[in-house]
């Protein structure tokens, strides 16, 4: 049986849907519908995890102060990183828009239960980051739902991530693993911010395949 993602038509749409996912950070300020916010929430739960352990949690940030406090965190830490740069590099990432902590209506941390319960240690027992890997899964399979949506996502990682577990007041063994602002974007664009403002370009296949 075929099924209804199992044709040309599917695949073309979905290759238009990886292009134009974009790590947005430039947004409206109008409200997002909650119906929409718990689809994407929803659509995460479905991604694949390590012996289906499922270690991701999800915080909606609200409050004000809490979220002047995240924005604080990262205004330091993205200070210090600008210090670790000089000359047209230096210039450069001053001039860049590194996240939308301002106007996203939505912000969510997602954490890491590394020592998870659920799924019994299967497959983690060698490679336990595979629990992390598995939550970066999760915010991807968010991200793409909220692209198809026509809902911008930020991905902001210039967070110190203690600071911000403890302002959030979340449990011993809960990791910060993203930060996330979701709004409707103020502008679309088919490449990247960072490629467009000349920091970074794409890489083509034959740079990062390696053939034994």
């Amino acid at each position: 049986m075929t099924r209804s993602f199992e044709t040309p038509a599917f695949e073309a749409a979905l290759w238009e849907l990886l292009r134009w996912r974009r790590d947005v950070r430039s947004f409206r300020t109008d409200p997002l519908d909650e119906a929409d916010i718990q689809s994407l929430l929803e659509a995460a739960q479905l991604a694949p995890s390590v012996g289906l352990s499922q270690p991701w949690r999800f915080v909606r940030v609200r409050t004000p102060e809490l979220r002047a406090a995240v924005r604080a965190c990262f205004e330091r830490c993205n200070a210090e990183a600008l210090a670790g740069y000089d000359g047209e590099q230096a210039a450069l990432y001053a001039k860049l828009k590194l996240s939308g902590l301002n106007d996203a209506p939505v912000q969510i941390a997602v954490f890491c239960v590394d020592d998870v319960e659920t799924g019994h240690g299967l497959g983690r027992r060698t490679m336990p980051e595979t629990a992390a890997y598995s939550v970066v899964i999760a915010v991807h399979t968010l991200w793409l739902t909220a692209r198809a949506k026509g809902i911008g996502m930020g991905w902001v990682s210039i967070l110190d991530p203690d600071e911000i577990a403890g302002a959030l007041s979340v449990p011993a063994g809960w990791r910060l693993i993203a930060y996330l602002c979701l709004g409707k974007p103020s502008a679309d664009h088919d490449s990247p911010e960072l490629e467009r403002a000349g920091w970074e370009h794409r890489l083509p296949l034959d740079a990062v395949l390696v053939e034994r």
